[in-house]
């Protein structure tokens, strides 16, 4: 029930960070195909291959600005038996094929820019046209800027994506304008040349923009700044001793699946667990928008003096080894004789699991006569 609750609430701003992405496209949409009307035809009354290239970069952003919309229209979907997380992750797959196009665009202006070298036309430019582009890379500068600004508030790569190639086009456009001065004052034609350089910088950006969603798509390591504040939010409760092992799972953006294992005392009776573990997801979901999906409990021994300074004789046995990040979920028991703890030891150690072996080595020489089951743990935000 607390959970269905939580997921109800999570849809209410789903819903309204959506409307807000597909506003945004659309605006992106019209303005992007006005833009391409007006550059198609100074293009081929001045013969400039550069303003053409410029036109055809215009609908393209269309493009993304309406895979945009389906991508977003799709991702809102809401769960089902096959996809009980939700369709969030297309998201992810739309702002990809974003970047396809966009390297796309660049190979083909490329192409295009090197026809243009070896078979150069030459410019016929007037006034008029050249007021029009001016005016176009100031509407292209304050739409990149607009769009990018709103997909990073929404936390949308799609909108980020296409706001970045919106101010690609506007350096496209305003180099057009420099081509075409040098062209007046000097009668020489770089616009081909200008046009090969600037398609490089587009492919680079393409496969940047390629590589960041892969990145997302194939799984990333948590959030450091979320993950830190959840476990802030976490060990806030005065019954919590400690907070580890926080996994997050992402399905699209700003949707997030989680688990936890906590240190309570144990004293702790069922009944008081069970509504401590209740108020932590809601508290979590309240401020955090993440639903912990599972909660571990570590017991942690509190009225034993000889266990505590166990522990404390254990924690140095372990932290002398290098690379140990942590060690938490310690538990002693005297009959029969049984020690239980976690170790995290940093990725970058070159053998993980040879200091692991060389921990539980030295804390059974130090305690023989005890038992030891010892998890070998990860830091899942670990920088």
């Amino acid at each position: 029930m607390e959970k269905q609750k939580i997921r109800n609430n999570n849809r209410g701003t789903e819903s309204s960070r959506e409307a807000m992405i597909v506003r945004t496209s659309i605006i992106g949409i019209i303005a992007n195909v006005f833009l391409a009307a007006f550059k198609a035809v100074i293009g081929v009354l001045t013969h400039s291959i550069a303003i053409v290239l410029d036109a055809v970069n215009n609908i393209s952003d269309a493009g993304s600005s309406l895979i945009t919309i389906v991508g977003t229209r799709l991702a809102g979907r809401e769960p089902d038996k096959k996809h009980p997380f939700g369709y969030g992750r297309i998201e992810y797959l739309s702002a990809m094929i974003i970047s396809v196009i966009v390297l796309y665009a660049g190979i083909t202006s490329l192409v295009e820019s090197v026809k243009q070298i070896i078979h150069p036309e030459r410019p016929d430019y007037n006034a008029i046209s050249l007021i029009i582009v001016a005016v176009a890379v100031v509407v292209k500068i304050l739409l990149g800027r607009y769009v990018k600004s709103v997909g990073e508030r929404v936390n949308s790569d799609s909108l980020v994506n296409s706001g970045e190639d919106a101010t690609l086009d506007s350096v496209i456009s305003a180099s057009t304008l420099v081509a075409a001065g040098i062209f007046l004052i000097f009668h020489i034609s770089l616009e081909a040349w200008l046009g090969a350089i600037i398609s490089v910088v587009i492919i680079k950006s393409g496969i940047g923009m390629l590589q960041e969603t892969i990145s997302r798509i194939l799984g990333e390591r948590n959030d450091a700044e979320l993950a830190k504040a959840i476990r802030h939010t976490v060990v806030s409760f005065p019954e919590v001793q400690g907070a580890y092992d926080l996994v997050l799972n992402n399905y699209g953006p700003d949707t997030w699946n989680g688990s936890i294992h906590i240190e309570v005392p144990d004293t702790c009776s069922a009944n008081e667990l069970d509504l401590l573990l209740r108020n932590i997801q809601v508290a979590v979901n309240k401020e955090h928008h993440v639903i912990l999906s599972a909660i571990g409990v570590y017991s942690v021994n509190t009225k034993d003096p000889e266990v505590i300074e166990t522990r404390q004789r254990v924690q140095k046995i372990v932290f002398s080894h290098p690379h140990v990040i942590q060690m938490h979920a310690f538990y002693l028991v005297k009959e029969p004789k049984a020690i239980r703890f976690d170790v995290v030891i940093s990725f970058d150690a070159e053998d993980r699991s040879a200091v692991y072996k060389e921990i539980v080595a030295d804390v059974q020489k130090e305690f023989p006569d005890y038992q030891l089951q010892v998890a070998l743990d990860a830091d899942f935000e670990e920088e």
